[in-house]
């Protein structure tokens, strides 16, 4: 066992770089990464040593692992059907280098898993590799069919009194009073502390320091007229965006034990990395995604296309009557509790 966890060493530090790579503020290519990220796990099968291992046979470990994979995949098609048609060529190569590519391998030479010698060898002491040769030919072209066509406590069914109840005052309308609005200081193209000058080298600034363990200053501000940054805001049950429009998208990330009420319609919400976090919003043209959360509470008052969580322990949705249709996606998450109004009273139940 010892020998076969040290032959499994570079797969799973690959896969630790690639997750590293989907750790803090998204990139364009958040969707692609964690496609890929997820989809290395299904390399593992070489794993597989009998039915005590902990693992599904071969042939469906391989499935099952790019069912994690392709709740990103197919967002990356989504995204670029009409954009690019590049991003959709590489969506379809990678699945087809899984379904059917891995899996009909596996399939065909090692469907039960496979058959190591009784008289190998640890990979630790496999003879070292031949030296390179002095003039290396240059690579092949690849093969044309790759680019053919923290945990929380249980939920149960009633609502929670900690945050249910600010939603239920919220729902009443009498929290309004003592709401923190962002003023016309606060939106950036009005800050008087940052100069309208951009830095040339403003679209690196993703690859310094790759260390997200220290939280920066609370934020919550309208970025270059359509993005709303809502970040590390401890504590804050008052805070409201209301001068916004459908053209715009909310980040909410790295808040704790607080509460934001968007007053508008908007493009899209993302609430990532947020611990204890409840977001009242009316409506929403996209999707409302949350990611990487733990134990968060999430309130559509008017309508939602779709509503999606990953990677999340502990989420509470709560819909109205106009999103009863909303759609709702979920990854890599438990304890997700989705209640709806019924009675006269609008109250709530799961």
């Amino acid at each position: 066992m010892a020998g076969l966890v040290e032959f499994l060493k570079p797969l799973n530090e690959v896969i630790l770089k690639v997750n590293a790579m989907t750790e803090g503020r998204r990139s364009d290519f958040f969707n692609h990464l964690k496609s890929a990220g997820d989809s290395l796990s299904a390399l593992a099968w070489i794993a597989y040593t009998g039915k005590d291992c902990g693992m599904s046979m071969p042939i469906a470990h391989v499935e099952e692992s790019w069912q994690m994979a392709e709740f990103y995949n197919n967002k990356v098609l989504v995204e670029y059907r009409n954009k690019d048609q590049i991003h959709v060529e590489w969506a379809k190569a990678l699945k087809e280098l899984y379904l059917p590519g891995l899996r009909d391998y596996v399939k065909s030479h090692y469907p039960l898993g496979p058959v190591w010698s009784a008289s190998g060898k640890k990979a630790s002491s496999a003879p070292p590799k031949a030296p390179p040769p002095g003039a290396p030919a240059p690579p092949p072209p690849p093969p044309a069919s790759l680019f053919s066509s923290e945990p929380s406590q249980p939920s149960s069914s009633n609502p929670k009194q900690g945050m249910s109840a600010v939603f239920q005052e919220i729902s009443s309308g009498n929290v309004s009073v003592g709401l923190k609005k962002v003023t016309a200081d606060m939106k950036t193209k009005n800050r008087t502390d940052r100069t309208g000058v951009v830095s040339a080298s403003g679209k690196e600034t993703h690859s310094s320091s790759p260390s997200f363990s220290k939280a920066g200053p609370p934020k919550l501000e309208l970025q270059m007229g359509r993005k709303w940054a809502v970040e590390n805001q401890i504590g804050r049950k008052n805070l409201v965006i209301d001068d916004c429009d459908a053209k715009q998208s909310v980040y909410i990330y790295g808040c704790k034990d607080s509460v934001l009420q968007i007053q508008g319609k908007v493009n899209n919400i993302t609430i990532d990395k947020c611990t204890k976090m409840g977001v009242v919003f009316k409506d929403v043209v996209a999707a409302c995604e949350v990611v990487n959360c733990n134990g968060v509470e999430v309130q559509c008052q008017g309508s939602a296309p779709t509503i999606s969580v990953d990677n999340t322990s502990g989420c509470q949705l709560y819909l109205s009557k106009d999103s009863l249709g909303t759609s709702i996606t979920t990854a890599k998450s438990s304890e997700i509790n989705v209640l709806v109004p019924t009675g006269p009273d609008g109250d709530w139940v799961s």
